[in-house]
């Protein structure tokens, strides 16, 4: 799967601990997201049309309405780097 350089960037971040949070408009769409690491900075790379594309190849998932995390395939999906723990 072609995977670009700033969804691999979230990815990363995600598999890590981080997660995104989102708000939604009256009519249910998402308008505005924000990803955070897990030690709380926000990831300017995580635009709504990275994330948007992360969804459409379900590579990140909310449960419940709960904040995005990296799904089982993201977590296949993503390439290892040294910086990951």
């Amino acid at each position: 799967m072609n995977i670009s350089r700033s969804e691999q960037r979230v990815l990363h971040v995600l598999a890590q601990g981080g997660h995104i949070r989102h708000k939604r408009a009256d009519n249910g769409r998402i308008t505005d997201i924000l990803c955070f690491t897990r030690d709380g900075y926000v990831l300017a790379d995580c635009t709504l049309e990275v994330f948007a594309k992360l969804r459409r190849k379900r590579l990140i998932e909310s449960r419940s309405s709960s904040p995005y995390r990296i799904s089982d395939k993201g977590r296949r999906s993503v390439r290892a780097q040294l910086d990951n723990r």
